[in-house]
């Protein structure tokens, strides 16, 4: 793929955009209509800039996100992942199957939950439809992220072909899928079995999409399922005195965190899940389920404020400083971003994080080429026994970071409302 320069939107906050909402007074002069037969209603006007951003510069944006996108190509095959039997699968590319499209089908679908724009669905279901032909390569925490998409696109066509994809792989998560120790989900994957290892990403590429079929196919055993796993993972991954999340957890040789890496994407994976999940739930204020969750939750938020550098951006390892390797990520930041935003919006954390909401946004804002691609996004990170194999992941454009930089911005999007 062409690495673009940096022509950011730094530049676009700063260009005129029209009012991306629409525009009621000239809809109305197409309407042949006497005085008699319409009566003016009085309506307020949406913002058409906050925060000094501009509406239809931020939509602007998420359409050139998808574009990139869907037009992603590993053009060196570095980053294709060749497994031991011969299979290859392009993680970087959008023409295959792995977490890294789950997460894209996800900003998308968001997108359209916010536009209702039908090119934007199709997209997903052509997705669908052409890798359904080719068929799956393999079950496991990752290759499942693509049913949390595919569950909400059959609550919303009734599509019949889809539910037997959800029943089946919703039972091998229930059933099948490797469990460790106290029955968390093992975190296996196309190149490892991970044996006895938790990770914080199989919240968001497993565990979420069990819930959500569980709800759309009126099984709340998946759901009750999923409850336990975010106990099970908060419990042995949270670290308290930091407020912040490990990237991992084994329990052999006596149990460890490994490296206790506090790794960037890992804890925006949390930040994401966790407001996803009491909304998905429908927890009342009253729950106590759902009270451990947002104490979780602000915790996190709290910890993460004196750690975003000036720049708005968070590093790959969230505590370890530039001078010592620790790169600015932006896919990790737009997933704190969102979060926070979905959760102030939630109300379930106070307006107190605005700024750093904020903040991150324009950040992100500022990582996207004219051509779309979300720069400083780090390539799939595996678990690290120390911490340099977090400073040496190399950056590229990404399927995840496109859609994690499309997530915060439809967000954003929402306080325009």
């Amino acid at each position: 793929m062409t690495q673009h320069t940096t022509g950011t939107a730094s530049a676009l906050v700063q260009q005129t955009g029209t009012n991306c909402l629409g525009d009621t007074t000239s809809s109305r002069k197409k309407l042949s209509l006497s005085p008699h037969q319409y009566t003016p209603q009085k309506t307020a006007k949406m913002p058409a800039e906050l925060h000094g951003v501009k509406a239809a510069d931020v939509h602007k944006q998420v359409k050139q996100l998808i574009h990139e996108l869907v037009n992603i190509k590993d053009s060196t095959g570095e980053f294709l992942l060749k497994l031991d039997d011969g299979r290859i699968i392009d993680t970087k590319g959008w023409n295959d199957w792995e977490w890294t499209h789950g997460i894209g089908l996800y900003g998308i679908w968001k997108y359209y939950e916010l536009t209702g724009n039908p090119d934007d669905l199709a997209v997903i279901e052509d997705w669908f439809k052409n890798r359904f032909e080719e068929g799956h390569k393999g079950k496991n925490i990752n290759t499942m992220a693509v049913f949390l998409t595919l569950a909400y696109v059959y609550e919303k066509t009734g599509n019949e072909t889809y539910r037997p994809w959800l029943e089946s792989w919703a039972e091998w998560a229930y059933h099948d899928l490797p469990r460790t120790k106290y029955g968390g989900m093992q975190h296996i994957t196309y190149l490892e079995v991970n044996d006895q290892q938790l990770w914080d990403d199989t919240l968001m590429m497993t565990v979420m999409p069990l819930a959500k079929i569980g709800l759309v196919l009126n099984r709340p055993h998946y759901v009750e399922e999923a409850k336990k796993q975010f106990l099970i993972h908060l419990q042995y991954l949270f670290d308290a005195p930091s407020g912040l999340f490990f990237h991992g957890w084994s329990f052999h040789d006596g149990g460890h965190n490994f490296a206790r890496a506090r790794w960037a994407r890992g804890n925006s994976w949390v930040t994401i899940v966790i407001p996803e999940f009491i909304e998905l739930l429908n927890l009342q204020p009253d729950d106590a389920f759902r009270a451990h969750l947002v104490n979780t939750l602000e915790a996190q938020a709290a910890a993460l404020v004196p750690l975003q550098a000036e720049s708005g951006l968070w590093r790959t390892l969230l505590d370890v400083p530039e001078s010592e390797g620790s790169y600015p990520e932006a896919s990790a930041t737009a997933g704190f971003a969102y979060g926070i935003l979905k959760s102030q919006r939630k109300k379930y954390i106070g307006p107190e994080y605005e700024a750093v909401a904020v903040k991150a946004v324009k950040s992100v804002l500022e990582n996207i080429t004219p051509e779309g691609e979300l720069l400083k996004t780090s390539f799939g990170t595996g678990m690290g026994h120390d911490l340099q194999h977090y400073k040496d992941i190399p950056q590229t454009s990404m399927p995840y970071g496109q859609a994690m930089a499309m997530m915060a911005l439809v967000e954003f999007l929402r306080v325009y409302i």
